[in-house]
């Protein structure tokens, strides 16, 4: 089975790419839904978080309040990389986790969507690393859409590698300005290059 890596900027198209990959059955997990499913209400992350931070990053219904959570560890790095500490060793396991499921179950390809994958060195664990790209104007303008500020979208830009960056040490890049079949259409290429190099691989280990 081939493992791709998907990484890109924040508002870059990763989401939009993976509801692609689910309507045509390639299995994906998105590791910012794992996230999510870690620090709902009982689990030991969740606890964890509400020890060191208090009633005050919680709503009156005693989820957390993500939003609050976010101001804060986006503003002070301490808080951000003990959050980090935290989460991603279990997000790391739980992805891992599900692409040796897929793996058993004989699947050709599997998505593992990371936004932090640079970040969090991840990317010997791929067969090969995806970046979703876009200009930074339309990025600004996508991310203003749902409603967050320059000094928000500053904040959350400076937690993460340059989007150049990734860009230059992906195997891949998709860029996802356009019609969006379009964008699925480089998708198909390199997803049907990537599994055409695992069958001339498996043809010269027979020969």
């Amino acid at each position: 089975m081939k493992c791709v890596g998907l990484t890109g900027g924040i508002g870059c198209g990763k989401t939009t790419l993976k509801h692609y990959l689910d309507g045509i059955g390639i299995p994906a997990i998105d590791t910012d839904l794992v996230a999510r499913d870690l620090l709902r209400v009982g689990h030991p992350a969740y606890q964890a978080v509400v020890t060191r931070f208090g009633d005050e990053c919680l709503t009156s219904d005693r989820s957390l309040n993500r939003t609050w959570l976010g101001n804060v560890i986006f503003k002070d790095v301490k808080q951000r990389h003990w959050l980090e500490g935290l989460l991603h060793p279990l997000i790391r396991s739980a992805w891992q986790g599900q692409v040796t499921s897929w793996k058993d179950e004989g699947r050709p390809m599997s998505v593992v969507v990371i936004p932090l994958l640079y970040e969090t060195n991840a990317q010997s664990a791929f067969d090969a690393v995806f970046c979703m790209a876009c200009s930074n104007q339309e990025q600004v303008r996508r991310l203003q859409h749902r409603g967050w500020f320059d000094e928000h979208l500053e904040q959350r830009l400076q937690s993460q590698w340059p989007l150049e960056k990734k860009m230059r040490h992906s195997d891949v890049v998709i860029w996802s300005e356009g019609p969006e079949e379009t964008t699925h259409a480089q998708w198909d290429k390199a997803a049907a290059r990537l599994l055409q190099s695992a069958s001339k691989d498996c043809s010269q280990t027979v020969q």
